[in-house]
């Protein structure tokens, strides 16, 4: 059985919930498809012969591509990651080469897109993982794709005129990162887990966010909706007096929080570290000026070199580095020292590198990905090591590194030579469950550790991120999930040194302070994020976050586990 929580009471929906707050308004229904009478109208012997008709799929392609790189360049953090990924999937050569085959086959070129991306879809789907998340993506393009073949405008989000509740099968990241936080006062999907493209962008917004949520599609556009992303609670025309004074109470707790500025500590003293994840300079130097953080416990690398052909040089690394590590030199909150970690290249899987990625993989989610990449062409470390060693002796500041996909000792070890010859912390990634099954080992041979708790959960529950049946399984608060964060934290208290969070697990406040309770000394999430998180930590004592700790652990579902840590902490 998937889970023990009790059926939802009649007029409501329920949920996973992903993004924290309570929102009241009415449903608008986001069903953007093209229209049939366009397709049905669509010449596919209009094209003189297979040439003519792929110039035309080029036209289209690279228009889609433009499109979300055009939008990539104007986010930052996640939303730039996964709008740069889009990009690099309508321009993917592959997808061209299924469509030139089909046309071949008799297929006019509408029909062959369909299939080449319906091929594509079956792929990913097989792979699961990482690359089956992005059948979301994939779908989103094809719709592109037609919609501008037929000669209609591609489809998206509708445009609200008034603030509203945004119901939708699923949303593109196409969709989600354009998302004005003004009018879309939260966000319900069907399908997706806490930990997709949805639910990752939506925390990066503060929009509060519930996905999951069987029979939304049922819903009346114009029907009122209650949504508590807190408690994954969706309320279909609720009684308008007392969800505007729930609302309300909860704007007021919500401008609480944003009057928090550190440092991170629970209420009776006991520091927390709270860091920013970021992707580039940008987002560095916006992390660093608008929220009270204490450094980056997450730099991703590789999201700087989407669209770079070659390998860059050690200088342009060190120059790329230098604007993330130069927006935190100085003291913190308190007066506590920044510091910042800097991930090695998590190419692989669903962030295809051009000078970095293995090519033909069954299961690049299962491949090689991460410091993997790094056994056959070890320069490609080599020479990223030397460029962050360069960037971190011109800014001064203090730099960790760690290696993201490592599954033994003898990995750990030998990175951890590498990074200490150039006189910087070493560390490790605990993504995978036989690093956090031997994370006391790994201790002897690395300065920290940093749990990755989206590849944790998706690997240690076998679930694919993206399926909605499965979405119970890709949650950070299942009880083996949190039974492996608390061995890494446990060996991080024997050993005396640092155990961090970096997944979407630190971002949620209730959760932040179990993982406090296990012992985690560092949470590193969206800045949208870091008052929550703080504020919620400053208002209970450390034996309160133990407390929660040991509810979350004995619960038997993940419901049940928020349940259990919101009566410890009076939430």
């Amino acid at each position: 059985m998937a889970t023990t929580t009790p059926p939802p009471a009649p007029g409501t929906l329920t949920g996973t919930p992903v993004v924290p707050g309570i929102a009241h308004g009415p449903v608008l229904l986001a069903r953007a498809e093209v229209s049939e009478a366009a397709i049905d109208a669509f010449d596919g012997s209009a094209f003189a012969d297979d040439d003519a008709a792929m110039a035309r799929y080029d036209e289209v392609a690279t228009a889609v591509a433009d499109g979300f790189t055009t939008k990539a360049d104007k986010a930052s953090g996640a939303a730039a990651e996964v709008l740069s990924a889009s990009a690099g999937l309508a321009r993917d050569k592959g997808m061209r080469s299924a469509v030139l085959q089909q046309l071949r086959a008799g297929d006019d070129l509408l029909a062959s897109v369909r299939a080449a991306v319906e091929s594509f879809v079956t792929v990913f789907t097989g792979m699961g993982g990482l690359m089956a998340e992005r059948v979301t993506d994939l779908r989103d393009i094809e719709r592109r794709l037609v919609a501008r073949l037929v000669g209609e405008s591609e489809p998206g989000v509708p445009v609200p005129d008034q603030p509203c509740v945004l119901v939708a099968a699923d949303l593109a990241p196409a969709d989600t990162a354009g998302l004005d936080p003004r009018l879309v006062l939260a966000l319900v999907t069907e399908r997706g887990g806490p930990t997709s493209h949805t639910a990752i962008i939506a925390r990066q917004l503060g929009i509060p966010c519930v996905v999951g949520a069987s029979g939304a599609l049922d819903l009346r556009s114009g029907s009122r909706l209650l949504v508590d992303g807190t408690t994954g609670v969706v309320e279909v025309d609720p009684d308008e007096d007392e969800a505007e004074r729930r609302v309300a109470t909860d704007h007021e707790v919500r401008a609480a929080l944003e009057s928090w500025s550190g440092p991170g500590q629970t209420a009776d003293g006991k520091p927390v570290r709270i860091l920013a994840n970021v992707a580039d300079g940008e987002s560095a130097r916006s992390a660093a000026e608008d929220a009270p953080v204490e450094g980056v416990g997450l730099f991703r690398t590789e999201l700087s070199f989407l669209k770079a052909t070659e390998e860059p040089s050690v200088e342009d690394q060190a120059e790329v580095y230098g604007e993330v590590l130069g927006a935190f030199t100085g003291s913190g909150p308190g007066d506590r020292g920044r510091y910042v970690v800097v991930r090695t290249l998590d190419a692989g899987s669903d962030k295809p590198l051009a000078f970095a990625n293995s090519v033909g993989e069954e299961n690049p989610a299962l491949g090689v990905r991460g410091l993997r990449l790094s056994f056959d062409n070890p320069g490609l470390l080599e020479r990223q090591l030397d460029a962050i060693a360069k960037a971190a002796s011109s800014s001064g500041t203090e730099t960790w590194v760690m290696a993201p996909m490592v599954a033994t000792v003898a990995e750990a070890t030998e990175f951890a030579e590498h990074v200490h010859a150039r006189g910087l912390k070493a560390g490790v990634m605990i993504e995978v469950p036989s690093a956090a099954l031997l994370a006391h080992r790994m201790l002897e041979v690395v300065d920290f550790l940093s749990i990755g708790t989206n590849d944790l959960t998706q690997y240690t529950m076998a679930a694919d991120r993206m399926a909605t049946d499965l979405a119970h399984l890709t949650d950070s608060w299942q009880p083996a999930v949190l039974q492996l964060i608390a061995i890494t934290a446990e060996a991080g208290i024997q050993a005396g040194k640092s155990v961090g969070v970096c997944g979407e697990a630190a971002a949620d406040p209730l959760l932040a302070c179990a993982l406090v309770g296990m012992g985690i000394t560092s949470l590193s999430m969206a800045a949208a994020a870091v008052r929550p998180v703080g504020a919620r930590l400053g208002a209970v004592t450390h034996d309160q976050c133990e407390d929660a700790a040991e509810a979350a652990l004995a619960a038997s579902d993940p419901m049940a586990a928020r349940e259990a840590v919101r009566e410890v902490l009076g939430a």
